[in-house]
């Protein structure tokens, strides 16, 4: 019976423990036919256990029970199939023995799979005075990791939604075993190696390409906690022994040594480290649609993240629309919508000239609101009855009537207010050519950002910003790449792309390549999109 007694600070258990059944070929080779009748007498249990006499067991003790014998016969079958290929490598032996290689005695391998750890045995083949190989390893996609690829993936996979502590837990409840939180975390760092290469390679959707197309792009930024030098002082410290009775009085005296600064007055804990995230999709026309304009969509949205620059996003966002024909010279319709940040719109200008560039219409209202506040008490009827005066003026693209009725209020509010309002009338003002929101809407082009601001929260929030989290952003930014693949439902392409990488790269070293990664790589930059 499992028991973690708490998910925190669990690292994962049974990772090296090696299984009853394989017992036979521990200490040397065994043959196909013998692992095949080893095979056989564990189905045989399998029925004994099933055809129980006089069987009083409910249906949940014969499910429990079989879940263990099952794992068992996965992991028999599969030390089979090693056992056959590595009888039928002669070829591949010989292939290498005319490279100059000779063959050695047959080495033990242990490999952790998702059933649990298998040990098989292969040829080593050496050159004279050099290194060697194991060419069964070569010719099954083997890494030297010493887990499979279906056990790496599904780390980080799972990473993507919940902790690594969680993964590790989640793993040892469904499948008895589970790997620590450090290969978990090294999954994550070996495949996120590879999510640049995938993503300028990959094709776009093929809805995309439709004659007629809209792409719209929505552009957001959201701060993720990260973990100051302090912090990362004590994590990479000596840890003291702690010879305390029990947990309280431990954390009573890990408390008496170490005093905790008093924030001041405008100091936050987050400590945070901006991420860009783009969301794009296209807007169809409605073929039934009868003289009336009328888009369709979003069709195939999809999501890119990163802790890299904004101008790297903006890199990223040419790039994908490229791909599906949107470049400058088509002069097919895009549409940008932002929150009216500054270096988005220089951005803009520069990465999507003649694109449609739209301030969010939620973003423009809230500076409304702001501004009623100023003059009118919060909450009143005549706070409510100006901004929908204001409001109504947006929806007809006329924002210059709400820049002048704003202005219009510097007499009625108090000299302190009046820096405030000053500012706000310069924000519309400098932004009425993006509020255009009546014209937008005869098109039936959006005017808010809601898609990108809830995939800030979907994409973002839910994993990245959440109590006691703090990243390394440049460890987290593979996670955050990894976490929009998997909610674009590019996973199994992705997976499929990266074992072609390796295998190509193994084959051309002539030994096994690596997944798994201790140290992140650097974050990607405007050239590297570019």
């Amino acid at each position: 019976m499992i028991n973690l007694g708490t998910i925190v600070g669990h690292v994962g258990g049974r990772c090296k423990e090696e299984y009853e059944e394989q017992n036979d070929w521990r200490d040397a080779p065994a043959s196909s036919a013998e692992v095949k009748s080893k095979i056989k007498q564990h189905l045989g249990g399998l029925f004994d256990f099933v055809e129980k006499q006089r069987d009083q067991r409910t249906f949940d003790e014969v499910e429990r029970g079989l879940k263990g014998l099952i794992f068992t016969l996965a992991r028999l079958f599969l030390a089979y199939y090693m056992a056959r290929r590595h009888e039928a490598s002669g070829q591949e032996r010989r292939s290498w023995k005319l490279k100059g290689y000779r063959s050695c005695k047959p080495q033990r391998k242990h490999l952790n799979t998702f059933f649990g750890r298998v040990t098989f045995w292969r040829t080593y083949v050496r050159r004279s005075g050099g290194s060697g190989l194991h060419p069964l390893d070569l010719a099954l996609g083997l890494t030297a990791d010493g887990f499979s690829l279906l056990t790496m993936e599904m780390c980080a996979r799972l990473s993507t939604l919940v902790s690594y502590e969680q993964v590790t837990a989640l793993m040892l409840y469904f499948l008895d075993w589970s790997p620590s939180k450090t290969t978990v975390e090294k999954s994550v760092l070996g495949l996120g190696e590879y999510t640049q290469n995938w993503f300028e390679g990959a094709p776009p959707p093929p809805e995309w390409l439709e004659l007629g197309a809209i792409l719209v792009i929505q552009i957001d930024s959201k701060a993720t906690p990260t973990a100051t030098e302090e912090e990362l002082d004590k994590r990479r410290g000596k840890r003291k022994k702690n010879k305390a009775a029990s947990p309280r009085h431990r954390g009573r005296q890990k408390r008496a040594g170490c005093k905790k600064k008093r924030r001041k007055s405008g100091d936050k804990s987050k400590n945070g480290k901006a991420t860009t995230l783009i969301v794009m999709y296209t807007l169809q026309p409605d073929p039934e649609a009868k003289g009336k304009k009328v888009l369709l969509g979003p069709v195939r949205k999809k999501v890119y993240a990163s802790y890299g620059t904004k101008k790297h996003a903006f890199a990223i966002a040419r790039r994908e629309a490229d791909k599906c024909g949107f470049t400058v010279a088509s002069k097919k319709q895009i549409q940008l919508i932002t929150d009216g940040d500054e270096d988005l719109e220089r951005y803009a200008k520069d990465f999507f000239p003649g694109a449609e560039h739209t301030l969010d219409i939620f973003h423009a209202l809230e500076y409304v609101w702001e501004a009623g506040r100023l003059f009118l008490p919060q909450g009143s009827e005549d706070l409510t009855k100006w901004v929908k005066i204001q409001e109504d003026f947006l929806y007809c693209s006329n924002a210059e009537a709400v820049v002048n009725n704003v202005a219009a209020i510097r007499n009625l509010v108090s000299p302190a207010q009046t820096k405030r309002l000053d500012q706000i009338r310069e924000y519309l003002a400098k932004r009425t050519h993006m509020m255009q929101y009546g014209r937008l809407r005869r098109k039936d082009l959006d005017i808010g950002s809601g898609m990108v601001e809830g995939a800030v929260k979907h994409v973002i929030g839910k994993r990245f910003d959440n109590g006691s989290m703090r990243w390394i952003r440049e460890r987290a930014e593979a996670l955050l790449q990894l976490r929009c693949i998997e909610i674009n439902g590019d996973w199994a392409a992705f997976i499929r792309f990266v074992e072609e990488r390796v295998r190509r790269e193994s084959a051309s070293k002539a030994r096994p390549g690596k997944i798994l990664k201790l140290n992140p790589s650097a974050l990607p930059t405007f050239r590297e999109a570019s």
